[in-house]
């Protein structure tokens, strides 16, 4: 844990578990465990662009990774107008 990059990370595949095993304990789960495949390997690809000095591509990558999460499983958005 040395970059901020990986705090970033970190901090983003945390809350996806999280997500992932609030979700599961549910009656009727209303995604399937592949969907999140794609954000996981999003956060290490972002750690590993951003360590390597790339930060600009890895921030462009984190979005893209916060995007899917927001968008295809679903997760309100905090302070959004109804």
């Amino acid at each position: 844990m040395e970059t901020v990059w990986d705090w970033i990370t970190v901090f983003t595949f945390a809350g996806l578990a999280t997500l992932l095993l609030q979700r599961s304990a549910e009656e009727e789960p209303r995604d399937h465990l592949w969907q999140y495949a794609p954000p996981a390997v999003g956060c290490a690809l972002v750690n590993y662009v951003g360590n390597e000095g790339y930060h600009a591509p890895a921030a462009v990558i984190f979005v893209a990774v916060v995007a899917y999460i927001f968008k295809v499983l679903n997760v309100p958005v905090p302070f959004a107008r109804k």
